[in-house]
């Protein structure tokens, strides 16, 4: 049941955040991106907020060339989580990246490392999303079971 104020006779929806996190392929497929930020020493995947009136195909291939100046293309959706510490919906994508040559914004990025396919989850942060949505995407595309 969606709640109603009989006050200003309208329903109330729930209100929360929606973000999207991208697993980033080099132009031969065979590395992934992982990228360190805010001082921290973990390696996650890129992601970032969306905005008003964008939609998540375009948000990934924005927040793609803002943190890395890379050009996503062959975007893909893969899944989604909701992330009750920040109260986010998580959209997570994959892409292609144009050309590997990274172009880091030092103001978002601290650290950008292509990592082979076969080193990603053993160098990803451990039990976080990132992680979550790396071993799903590794599993569907049967680089794992």
């Amino acid at each position: 049941v969606v709640p109603y104020c009989p006050s200003c006779q309208q329903y109330r929806f729930p209100v929360f955040s929606v973000a999207v996190s991208v697993i980033i392929k080099n132009t031969s497929n065979d590395k992934i991106l992982l990228i360190q930020q805010y001082n921290h020493k973990k390696n996650i995947l890129v992601a970032g907020y969306i905005n008003q009136g964008e939609n998540a195909e375009n948000t990934v291939v924005r927040e793609v060339f803002e943190e890395l100046g890379l050009k996503a293309i062959k975007v893909h959706y893969n899944r989604s989580e909701y992330f009750e510490k920040s109260n986010t919906l998580m959209m997570n994508f994959a892409c292609t990246v144009e050309d590997d040559t990274i172009y880091r914004n030092e103001k978002e990025v601290d650290q950008a490392i292509w990592f082979p396919i076969d080193e990603c989850l053993t160098a990803i942060a451990p039990n976080s999303l990132a992680e979550k949505f790396l071993i799903a995407y590794y599993r569907d595309e049967g680089i794992i079971e």
